[in-house]
């Protein structure tokens, strides 16, 4: 009998928004923020804190600015999520921004995230006249590795802009993934 690995996540584009899923990424987007990871929080974070965020994201998928991408677990949990943002301005059209981009920490260092990716990647490649992905990522959590390892280039760094504690501050670093 081999070795059983990790399930992989099922992923699906621009799931039913029901009050249900809401829950469950707010629930994730805390968890992941509370592990330390960069996802526009500094932990402490609750659920109630995060809920206006994506409430913000959930308007903007209203108007068709934004799409969502969610991992469900082998138990149907929502175990990662990305936003897909689109350019409103004519000559930025062509690409899209990927932001809150997120893998349960139970999930974290089983190929997960790189599944997220190139799920992302593959939902971008099909989205009408999309030739590019921009993302950016806070710098010193090596995340700008990650990304590099799914195939995006380091494009800009803006040294100290994003604050995480009075004493601390990391680059925001913009990285960028053509599709063509």
């Amino acid at each position: 009998m081999g070795i059983v690995g990790p399930m992989p996540l099922r992923f699906e584009l621009d799931p039913e928004t029901t009050p249900e899923l809401l829950d469950s990424i707010c629930a994730l987007w805390a968890d992941v923020s509370n592990a330390g990871g960069a996802v526009g929080f500094v932990p402490p974070v609750a659920k109630d804190d995060i809920r206006p965020d994506l409430l913000k994201h959930l308007a903007a998928m209203t108007e068709g600015r934004t799409r969502l991408l969610i991992g469900r677990d082998e138990d149907g949990a929502v175990a990662a999520t990305a936003f897909f943002t689109f350019n409103t301005h004519r000559l930025m059209r062509h690409w899209c921004w990927l932001y809150t981009v997120m893998v349960h920490p139970s999930h974290q260092g089983k190929g997960h995230g790189r599944a997220l990716m190139a799920a992302a990647e593959d939902a971008a490649r099909g989205m009408d006249g999309i030739r590019g992905i921009r993302l950016t990522c806070r710098g010193g959590t090596g995340a700008d590795r990650f990304y590099a390892a799914c195939g995006y280039k380091e494009v800009g760094r803006v040294p100290d802009a994003i604050r995480v504690a009075d004493d601390d501050f990391r680059d925001d670093v913009t990285m960028w993934l053509p599709l063509n």
